[in-house]
């Protein structure tokens, strides 16, 4: 991607090469969005005066809009781009980050763990591990927490400066101040509420927009059956159509990966951590008026997520299917002055929508950016200000204080992620950053909970060095890997792996690392006695009995209805 000096003149930036030019109807789709956020921020301002609203929403969101708001914090322009490009990388295997890669662990946060983060009244996940393991271990994960979401809201970034540049022919500084301002504007505002109020908002906004690829995709390659055909003519050496056949060897799939790695790595490892520990989207969750409406919110999220490949992963498959072109990893299609996996979303975008629909796409697009964005900020805003800022500069300060810091680091937040944005650059497509990402920093926090929450020994001491030890291990065997290609066969078991199936084996090894460190030195080392453990840890926890509601009612009922579909979807795309 060229990027030109920042110091051409504005007019220059906007008469590049672009794909199709937007009508006054299209243009007129976008202004209209940028002004509901903005007035949606300038009018929840008045509701977050103290610091239970402006970080926590005032815990008054209902089960359904909590729901909504912690898969639309998921299902940014990360999602669209970033999976449409792994879909059209490895094919149907992608599906995997929806359905097993999300949907156990989310119904496992809703039955298992929101309980503890509710009761608690804890304000972010580091102010749990605060709690249980003490200050070391709350440190640690804040600041690893923090630079995480750094990292990924510069891919929201450059995910936004993509669609400009392929659709409109937008230099990338431009698309990328505007929307920045924007975001910083109304979740500055109005906090966690206005950020809930815009997802909700945002969430509708993609499915109009991102489902009219899918639709006329469908069509013009003539249904499903017509679309697998074209892909088995297009790319005759490998299988991108079927999720699980492909996985009983690491050759006979374009990842690379067995089913080991899918169940174990992704499954049980990354996806736990991200549902259940990334603050990012358990911020939303706890932000429920009551228990049973937390418990219920990732239900209702896992329901809606395994509806979301249909405008996510299908795009990258017809995009197989349908296009002329071969798209090219990033750093060959920078070299060449090809288009590159990533680009994939806005090709098809360009390709179906005319006037008006186009601008719903690129305001779906947009509504991606501002969503994951978003998320992220409000999120950092949270851990900056609770568990860095006040628990080592400002331990007793007026709440108001608190949340003038919590809206400066808004600003500070948006400015840190404009600068990892050039940073995703590198690698071969967005998804493979961030999961090397997850690896690092959400695989061994999810041993360090897990064990938390349920075992009664873990010791502060072994909280803090099982957390340490998993997150070096696993940017360890990154480095390792870097600096010696051939350590790949011990990392991920396999010299043909690829960057994706890397990261799902550094991620079960650095969450083995980090329990066994965990365990050992806990059984080495004093653990808290039991009465401070009191609403942290099962055993000493007195969970709220639903047995007086009726069967319909009650969470673990729906999460039951959703675990079967789940099933039933495996087998149909076996």
């Amino acid at each position: 991607m060229q990027v030109q000096a920042i110091t051409t003149t504005f007019p220059a930036l906007l008469l590049q090469a672009r794909l199709m030019t937007l009508s006054t109807v299209d243009l007129a789709i976008i202004v209209l969005y940028f002004m509901a956020v903005m007035g949606i921020g300038f009018y929840l301002k008045k509701f977050t005066k103290t610091g239970e609203d402006f970080f926590l929403a005032g815990r008054e969101m209902t089960a359904w809009i909590a729901g909504l708001s912690f898969l639309a914090a998921n299902l940014g322009s990360l999602e669209l781009m970033g999976w449409a490009a792994a879909a059209y990388q490895y094919g149907i295997l992608a599906v995997h980050w929806y359905w097993i890669g999300a949907i156990p662990a989310m119904l496992f946060l809703g039955i298992v763990m929101i309980p503890f983060y509710y009761i608690s009244k804890t304000h972010s996940v580091p102010g749990y591990l605060k709690l249980r393991f003490g200050e070391p271990a709350r440190a640690l994960s804040a600041v690893s927490f923090g630079l995480m979401t750094v990292f990924m809201s510069g891919i929201n970034m450059y995910s936004m400066a993509l669609v400009m540049k392929v659709v409109l022919g937008w230099d990338i500084h431009v698309s990328i101040w505007i929307s920045s301002l924007t975001v910083m504007l109304y979740v500055g505002l109005g906090g966690l509420l206005s950020a809930i109020f815009n997802e909700v908002l945002q969430f509708v906004l993609i499915w109009l927009g991102a489902m009219l690829i899918s639709i006329i995709g469908l069509i013009e390659a003539g249904g499903w059956d017509g679309m697998v055909a074209r892909i088995h003519t297009n790319f005759p050496q490998g299988d991108y159509t079927h999720a699980w056949r492909t996985l009983g060897s690491f050759n006979d799939n374009p990842m690379g990966i067995n089913w080991v790695g899918i169940v174990f790595g992704l499954g049980a490892v990354i996806s736990m951590g991200y549902w259940t520990t990334d603050f990012l989207v358990v911020q939303r969750v706890i932000s429920a008026k009551d228990l049973r409406a937390a418990k219920l919110a990732p239900v209702i999220g896992a329901a809606f997520k395994m509806c979301v490949p249909f405008i996510v992963i299908l795009p990258g498959l017809l995009g197989l299917a349908i296009l002329p072109e071969k798209l090219l990893p990033e750093a060959q299609a920078l070299a060449t002055g090809g288009h590159s996996y990533n680009e994939v979303l806005p090709i098809m975008l360009a390709r179906y929508c005319g006037p008006g629909l186009l601008g719903l796409g690129i305001t779906a697009l947009i509504a991606g950016f501002m969503s994951g964005m978003a998320g992220n900020v409000s999120a950092f805003a949270t851990v900056w200000t609770y568990d860095i800022y006040r628990a080592v500069f400002r331990k007793q300060a007026p709440d108001a204080h608190y949340v003038s810091v919590g809206r400066w680091c808004t600003v500070l937040g948006v400015l840190a992620s404009i600068g990892t944005a050039y940073m995703v650059m590198s690698f071969a497509s967005i998804m493979d950053y961030v999961q090397a990402l997850f690896s690092f920093f959400i695989a061994p926090l999810f041993g360090t909970v897990l064990l938390g929450m349920l075992w009664k020994r873990a010791s502060p001491a072994g909280g803090f060095w099982g957390l340490a030890a998993g997150t070096a291990s696993s940017i360890g065997m990154w480095a390792w890997v870097k600096l010696d290609p051939t350590a790949l066969h011990y990392v991920a078991l396999s010299s043909n792996a690829k960057d994706m199936a890397e990261n799902m084996f550094r991620a079960l090894w650095s969450w083995i690392v980090c329990v066994i460190v965990t365990v050992v030195v806990s059984l080495m080392t004093a653990p808290k006695p039991e009465s401070e453990l009191t609403n942290l840890v099962y055993g000493c926890t007195v969970i709220p009995s639903e047995g007086h509601l009726p069967v319909w009612q009650r969470p673990i009922f729906w999460a039951g209805i959703v675990g079967a579909a789940f099933i039933a979807l495996n087998i149909i795309f076996w």
